[in-house]
């Protein structure tokens, strides 16, 4: 890997190790390097870390991608809750896209990292992998290496879930407001949610979507979209709360009520879910149960006496339908599918 990189051993060594006396310019070779060749060190090498008196490191990192909205504080809380039950310290790091967040993960030398809503193909988190930093993924954005751990909740399923309310309340052409497309848990609510359309109408019903971008604003944006161009829709799903709460933006300004005239329903059952007017139905995902399974996992995965070497886990945390006002049958004037 150091020919790989351009330069010698040592070096690729104290990239490795979170050094501060390498240039940035080599360190950024160091971490292209190491995804071109895909190296891995072993993880569980006890003399590289600050152990207690068991031998085992007391602080974990939780690495997130933002801090802010409902979802991450359930998160955080369930992180926190679970690591101070085992004697944890978390350490809150912000996984900022072009800063060197990953080296000063690297030389605080913790139990190892929880992940959450990022992307492990980004050379950041491949320096971490090779490493042999024991990590655990929180939902993330893109398959992750075959070597990763990783916890989520059955987003497909979630999608089916709404899609099959949706139904059985007379809806058939319907809009979904997505998150990114690039996304691995919005490509998978909008597939199951596609999946049980298809199944249940024989191909009949219509299902139209845009995208949000997991904001607010945006899927208000989005929601207008998917109305002028089907202004036949009767229920759209957002594949986030926060998202819902644009969609009820969009409808309000164009007149529309909820549930009477469009039948809205989420993901996630957030705080904001039962305080908004009318209550949102949606898909609730075990938010502070993601963060408990994902700190357990990781003790597991550190203090194995494997070393690491056992074969990833990939946790699915079941998702359930919470009906509340914001559902109800098609309207009677709703056009039908042709």
């Amino acid at each position: 890997m150091a020919k790989t990189a351009g330069t010698s051993v040592p070096t690729v060594s104290k990239v490795l190790r979170g050094g501060t006396d390498v240039s940035a310019e080599t360190r950024a070779k160091v971490m292209e390097a190491v995804q071109a060749v895909g190296y891995t060190r072993r993880a569980g090498s006890k003399g590289e870390s600050v152990r207690d008196e068991n031998g085992w490191s007391n602080v974990l990192d939780l690495v997130v991608t933002h801090f802010e909205g409902s979802w991450a504080n359930l998160l955080i809380a369930g992180v926190g809750r679970e690591a101070a039950a085992a004697g944890l310290d978390v350490v809150l790091t912000l996984a900022e896209p072009h800063g060197d967040w990953v080296s000063r993960v690297l030389r605080r030398r913790a139990l190892g990292v929880i992940g959450t809503l990022v992307d492990p193909a980004s050379a950041q988190f491949g320096t971490l992998f090779a490493a042999g930093v024991p990590v655990v993924l929180i939902d993330p954005m893109s398959t992750p290496p075959s070597g990763v751990s990783s916890v989520g909740v059955a987003n497909w399923e979630g999608g089916r879930m709404a899609a099959e309310h949706l139904l059985s309340l007379g809806h058939v052409r319907m809009g979904v407001v997505a998150g990114h497309a690039r996304h691995l848990f919005s490509r998978a609510r909008v597939d199951g949610f596609r999946a049980a359309a298809d199944t249940a109408t024989a191909g009949s019903a219509t299902v139209s979507v845009a995208h949000g971008g997991w904001n607010r604003a945006k899927a208000t944006t989005a929601t207008h979209t998917l109305l002028d161009g089907d202004p036949g829709i009767t229920g759209i799903f957002a594949c986030a709360d926060s998202m819902a709460l644009g969609v009820y933006d969009a409808l309000a300004a164009r007149g529309l009520r909820v549930p009477e005239d469009i039948s809205v329903i989420g993901f996630d059952d957030l705080p904001e879910a039962q305080y908004i007017t009318p209550g949102l139905t949606t898909v609730r995902q075990p938010s502070t149960e993601l963060g408990a399974a994902a700190v357990k996992l990781l003790i597991e995965l550190s203090r194995g006496e494997d070393g690491g070497a056992r074969s990833p886990a990939r946790m699915k945390l079941a998702t359930e339908l919470v009906v509340r006002a914001s559902t109800g049958p098609a309207p009677a004037t709703a056009t039908p599918c042709r």
